[in-house]
């Protein structure tokens, strides 16, 4: 009898315990310091989808706007934990807050209340600050999908992909001209989109650029960019309507590699369409 009851106590415990700490958010579950939403749960489960959306790669103290989405799960709420190594995060809205978990860490970011999932996904908007040197940064991430009746073990959560940001340099000045100092493709954000996204590149010197999307089979869907370009920082829009679901490249091309004559540039990158 005392053992039941002391089984009893145990597990009105936990879930009072987390029920208090999911009302406010909760800091140090992330894969940087943590071990994911386990009083929600012992393991994390591959149903719940969470991911990360914003530029991949920012100048030296640069502040952006991200978003952490998930879908999946019981779908009625959810929370989220945010957490980085080196920059610095913020809320843009009171959907979440800032709190310490530790002082070898700058402070995450978490959810104030939970928040209502609309069309299967929920979603909080944050800032990045960039650090103020050169470096490539990892934002994680980990949320928790709830079906609120009040016990945290019928609850789902997963981690995020480890989301990487490269900090580069504010682009030197040459004779008077601000000139970036190294070509850049970025990731398209958002990715997956739907129907449109942005893709952002950086060139060092005047030339003809090219960027084109291309479709799985090296079909060429459509040219995006193709014109003479001064050496600077570029974002061009893609819409993907009219197109079907699916994975699509695009590719920068900066410079003519065949003529010898100055700096050339060629990279690819795949983006999804998921409609």
């Amino acid at each position: 009898m005392k053992i039941n009851l002391l089984l009893i106590t145990t597990f009105l415990s936990v879930i009072i315990f987390a029920n208090i700490n999911f009302e406010t958010g909760h800091v140090g579950l992330t894969r940087l310091n943590g071990e994911g939403c386990q009083c929600h749960g012992v393991k994390f489960t591959d149903s719940v989808h969470v991911w990360i959306e914003g530029p991949d790669s920012l100048f030296v103290s640069d502040t952006v706007e991200y978003k952490i989405l998930m879908t999946g799960g019981p779908a009625v709420t959810g929370g989220f934990n945010i957490a980085i190594r080196y920059g610095a995060i913020d809320s843009v809205d009171t959907l979440s807050h800032r709190k310490l978990f530790s002082e070898d860490f700058p402070l995450e970011l978490t959810h104030t209340m939970p928040n209502a999932f609309i069309n299967d996904t929920v979603f909080w908007k944050f800032k990045y600050t960039a650090p103020d040197s050169s470096v490539v940064d990892t934002i994680y991430s980990v949320a928790n999908s709830v079906n609120g009746d009040g016990i945290p073990f019928n609850d789902q959560w997963n981690f995020g992909a480890n989301f990487p940001v490269s900090v580069i340099d504010i682009p030197v000045t040459v004779e008077n001209e601000i000139l970036p100092s190294q070509f850049q493709l970025s990731q398209n954000y958002p990715n997956p989109f739907n129907p449109s996204t942005t893709i952002r590149f950086t060139i060092t010197e005047s030339g003809l650029v090219t960027l084109k999307v291309y479709d799985i089979l090296a079909n060429e869907v459509t040219s995006l960019v193709n014109e003479e370009k001064s050496a600077g920082v570029y974002e061009v829009e893609f819409d993907g309507n009219g197109l079907t679901s699916g994975i699509y490249f695009y590719r920068l091309q900066a410079g003519d590699p065949s003529t010898g004559s100055g700096q050339s540039f060629i990279d690819v990158k795949k983006m999804i369409l998921l409609k």
